[in-house]
């Protein structure tokens, strides 16, 4: 009699039964509130920086570097958006040795891009970062808490990739409980490191990026040991029964390549944009930092339920369910498109209230409210194009996605913001209308692609 208790160490779950609503919420709605967690955590940063008496100096260095940082993350794609698939789609098939040996195959990928990455992105900082338009304490402040961040890359790569196999497997609410810990942890001790309260040595900035190092450490940590219990549905082993090949850990890396590309001509585009921004002053480009924050806070309470979407959808579709993949990828729609309008109203009317929290200055805190109250234009589009997007990284089909963020990056945003600024001589207006109109028209093509129903067919 063979033993299965090792192989399945509890009775797996199974979403592709029952109501399809109730589905989406049930894996979307811990990924969601892990993600808005996460996004907590940037946001501590900002806030806390935005104490110091530099305020305006040390929230446009996290954005100078933000911006670098999208490069340097589109790497995790390289490896994250094919992990998705190929955890959940084996997951699907009830193939749950090789469910292991995809997660072991990602966290090795990721900590080996990870290091890579981190040390290039060291040595080149304190070129890049001028490149982008920081200058004077902006440029300082933002080597010195860059240079901390790149030098944890690995483990914040990692850390991903656990979050990412725990909804894989169907345990979106373990991953949650791990996010949500993560970021209360590093909110905590954000205050204590940059002001050196408690005893605690004051490092400035570089205490937020010392706390998010450490939290990002004991995240991975904690994450490692949950898979060595039985509360997760797919145990891990130091030797498991499908051995890790290089031939399958190149597969998770060719899926992800267009998702790769993707980010880099999405962070590429804004490398050129920041620039241009920071020509407006620096009060422009802190409201800017601070309003690109808020907006994404909206947008990933729609990006963490998206990826538990894209989990569920790779489990109907590796199940041959594509009848219920169908109908659960238009039932998701139409959830990010409510989501988002409800998001899009309250940033409007609360945009103030919300630029009030990080400055003082009048001068700020109006640029940043113009900013918000031009992008809330597009918030309900954006529903439509991260669902779209995660349906898609659910099957393992992201050329499409690829496609249409690079004519998003390059044909809607950078070329015209050239004109509008360089050749009309407009101001910093003109570039969030800009911004809006592209989020709309690049919404459109990805929704028009959605409906011809490709992603049903794909094969891993």
């Amino acid at each position: 009699m063979v033993d299965t208790a090792e192989k399945t160490p509890k009775t797996p779950t199974d979403f592709t039964e029952g109501s399809i609503i109730r589905s989406i919420l049930k894996m979307g709605l811990p990924s969601m509130f892990g993600f808005l967690a996460q996004h907590i955590y940037a946001m501590a940063d900002m806030f806390w920086v935005a104490r110091l008496p530099q305020a305006e100096a040390g929230v446009a260095a996290i954005t100078f570097f933000n911006n670098l940082l999208w490069i340097l993350f589109s790497f995790n794609s390289l490896v994250g958006s094919g992990s998705v698939a190929v955890i959940s789609r084996r997951y699907g098939e009830k193939l749950y040795d090789e469910t292991e040996k995809s997660i072991k195959e990602t966290i090795f990928l990721k900590l080996f891009f990870g290091t890579l990455l981190g040390v290039a992105g060291w040595f080149a900082l304190p070129y890049m970062l001028p490149l982008l338009g920081a200058k004077g304490d902006a440029l300082e402040m933002g080597i010195g808490y860059g240079r901390i961040l790149l030098f944890g890359m690995p483990i914040m790569y990692a850390a991903y990739s656990i979050f990412t196999a725990l909804r894989g497997i169907a345990n979106p609410a373990l991953a949650m409980g791990l996010m949500v810990a993560s970021n209360i942890l590093n909110a905590v001790m954000d205050p204590l490191f940059i002001f050196g309260w408690l005893g605690m040595p004051e490092c400035g900035i570089n205490g937020a990026a010392y706390a998010s190092v450490l939290s990002y450490s004991l995240t991975f940590i904690v994450g490692m040991a949950l898979f060595r219990t039985n509360w997760v549905n797919v145990k891990l082993h130091l030797v498991g029964k499908a051995s890790m090949t290089l031939k399958s850990m190149w597969q998770i890396v060719r899926i992800g390549v267009p998702s790769w590309a993707a980010d880099l001509s999405f962070s590429g585009s804004r490398m050129l944009i920041t620039p241009m921004i920071a020509g407006f002053g620096t009060a422009v480009v802190a409201a800017y930092g601070v309003g690109m924050q808020l907006f994404a806070f909206g947008i990933m309470i729609l990006v963490g339920m998206g990826l538990g979407l894209s989990s569920l959808i790779g489990h109907n579709v590796g199940g041959k369910k594509l009848e219920r993949a169908k109908k659960t990828g238009d039932q998701s729609i139409l959830l990010g498109i409510s989501v988002m309008s409800v998001i899009a109203v309250l940033t409007f009317f609360f945009a103030e209230f919300y630029m009030g929290l990080f400055f003082d200055n009048p001068q700020t805190v109006a640029h940043g409210v113009e900013l918000l109250r031009i992008g809330a234009v597009v918030m309900p589009f954006f529903g439509i194009f991260i669902m779209v997007e995660q349906i898609h990284v659910g099957v393992g089909l992201n050329t499409p996605m690829m496609v249409i963020v690079t004519i998003h990056s390059w044909g809607f945003q950078v070329l015209p913001a050239l004109v509008v600024t360089q050749v009309l001589g407009m101001n910093q207006t003109a570039v969030w209308w800009v911004l809006t109109f592209a989020g709309i028209g690049s919404s459109i093509l990805f929704w028009l692609y959605y409906r011809r129903g490709k992603w049903l067919t794909v094969r891993l």
